[in-house]
Order: structure tokens, then sequence, then C-alpha cells
């Protein structure tokens, strides 16, 4: 994603705590006390724009969602689009480094982890950088609830041939691999802005869902 620099995106972000959370450290094993309800947590790891993490907490009121972006420049289009959408209050930002979950939740905080069209960093020295990396899929599973699910979506088809194989060598159980999913396109499927641009070219979307096992 090229990043393009927005000199007032600190402003906006600073008016909208009330979306972006500026202390999440804070809340970590008690974010009950944000979204004032003990619903299941979902988190998205590299949020982009948001309009997968909107449309989930729009199709499903008694889930709440966190976004998680890490750049200024890139949640605040997210965060445009939530105010715009009058901030649904099963919703939430947070502008922090994905790779440090275990700051701001507690083992069982969280329900679910979606990871969409991450970036494949193909270059085989990088590949600690995937987000399905097994140093990613430990940190997941630190901060889900016993039996716990990572939901995968991407259009590279190297980064999800690697993610299965990383999943499976991690020993989690696959629960549902699609190698087309808008073949038969599930009817809750909500679409990123990544996802609607590549299939429009006619690419698949590749998808699956993983479940960490009860030790």
């Amino acid at each position: 994603m090229r990043l393009r620099h927005k000199p007032w995106a600190e402003e906006y972000i600073n008016a909208h705590q009330d979306v972006i959370i500026p202390n999440p450290e804070d809340f970590k094993g008690n974010w009950k006390a944000v979204f004032g309800n003990d619903n299941p947590v979902h988190i998205e790891v590299g949020t982009g724009k948001g309009q997968f993490v909107l449309g989930m907490a729009r199709q499903n009121p008694d889930i709440n969602y966190i976004g998680i972006e890490l750049f200024d420049s890139v949640i605040v289009c997210a965060l445009e689009r939530i105010v715009e959408a009058e901030k649904p209050a099963n919703l939430r930002l947070l502008k922090v480094n994905g790779a440090k979950l275990e700051d701001y939740f507690a083992k069982g905080d969280v329900t679910r982890v979606y990871l969409n069209f991450s970036d494949p960093w193909p270059k085989i020295r990088h590949a600690k950088r995937r987000l399905t990396h097994e140093g990613f899929l430990k940190l997941y599973e630190n901060v889900l609830i016993e039996n716990g699910e990572v939901h995968f979506k991407t259009d590279n088809r190297g980064l999800f041939e690697y993610s299965l194989v990383s999943m499976n060598e991690y020993g989690m159980a696959l629960k549902y691999v699609s190698l087309d999913l808008h073949a038969n396109m599930p009817e809750d499927n909500v679409m990123t802005e990544y996802e609607e641009k590549f299939s429009s070219l006619g690419q698949p979307i590749y998808r699956l869902e993983c479940q960490f096992k009860t030790n």
C-alpha cells in the first residue's frame, strides 16, 4: 500500500479518540470496559481503509470489532469511513503495531483474528514478517480464547500455500479452505477493498479458517 502523507491526519485522529483508543494498554484484560458488554471481540490485524471491519461490525452487532493499523495515513481513512457511518458502538480502532498484540490483549481477550490481504513478503529472508509465520501464530494464540480461530484471505497464491503449511506445522486445525472464494461466495462474506479490486480483474481469492487446538 502506497502511503501518502496527510498533514491533517494526526489532528483528525486526536479529535476522534472515541473511535481510536489512545491508551489501549489500559484495557488489557478488560475490553468490556470499552464496549460496555461481554460480547466476543474479533480483531483485524492490518485493517487498511476499514471497509471489512466496518462491514463486519454492521453485519454482526452482537460482536465487538477492533481494527488494528499502524500508520496515520492509512488508519485515518478507516476512521473517516467509520465517522461517516455514525460510529457503530461495536467498533473501535487501534493505531498500534500488530506485532505487539500482547501489550494490549490478555489471554482470552480475543475470540477471532482476521488477516486480510496481508503483505506477502515474498523474499525468503523476510519470512518472519509474514503475518502467518509461526512467530505471529504464537502471538495470536497468546491473546485468543481456547480453540480461537484465525481467518485469512489473500489473492497471493504463494502466501496462501505458505500459510497452509505454516498453520499445519504449528498444529492448527484447518476448518475451511477455498481456492476460489467467489466461485461459491458465502452469503455473509464481507469484501475488503483489495478483494473487490482483484476479484473484478478475475483473480481468484483464497481463504482459509484455522483453529488452535486445546493442549
